[in-house]
C-alpha cells in the first residue's frame, strides 16, 4: 500500500513537471532564439517537445490512474515502472552533464525551481525503481 501511495504522489508530480515546463518558452525566450533557425529545425525543436509532454503527461496519468496495478509485481508493471525510472535518470544525467543552466537561473524562484525539480526528478527515479526491482 505505501509504494501505491509514492507512485500516486509521482502521478501528481508528474503534472508538476508540466507547470514547470510550461514556462521554459518565456524564460529561454525561445520566440527570438529559435526564429534564428532554419523553419524545419525550429519545427522540430516544437514536435520534440510536445512528444516529451504526451510521455510525461502518460507517465502521470497511468501513475494516478493505476498506481495499485503498477505496484503488484507483474512482469509488466515493472517493465513499466523501469521505463519510467530510467526515462527520468536520462533526464538527471543530461541535467548534470550536458545543460548549464546558470545564466538562466536569474532569479531566486528560478535557482529554486530548478532545484526543486532536481528533487522531483531524483524522487521519480528513486520511486520507479523500487517499484520496478521490489519482489
Amino acid at each position: 500500500m505505501q509504494a501505491e501511495r509514492f507512485i500516486f504522489a509521482g502521478g501528481i508530480l508528474h503534472f508538476g513537471i508540466l507547470l514547470a515546463s510550461a514556462l521554459v518558452p518565456r524564460v529561454l525566450n525561445w520566440r527570438s532564439s529559435l526564429q534564428k533557425l532554419d523553419p524545419l529545425s525550429r519545427q522540430l525543436i516544437w514536435v520534440h517537445g510536445a512528444f516529451i509532454v504526451l510521455v510525461i503527461v502518460a507517465f502521470g496519468a497511468l501513475s494516478i490512474g493505476f498506481a495499485g496495478e503498477l505496484t503488484n509485481g507483474t512482469r509488466l508493471a515493472r517493465a513499466v515502472c523501469a521505463m519510467i525510472a530510467l526515462f527520468w535518470a536520462c533526464r538527471l544525467a543530461v541535467q548534470f552533464t550536458v545543460f548549464d543552466a546558470r545564466p538562466y537561473l536569474r532569479t531566486l524562484l528560478l535557482k529554486l525551481g530548478y532545484r526543486g525539480l532536481t528533487v522531483v526528478f531524483s524522487y521519480l527515479v528513486v520511486v520507479y525503481s523500487w517499484a520496478a526491482l521490489s519482489p
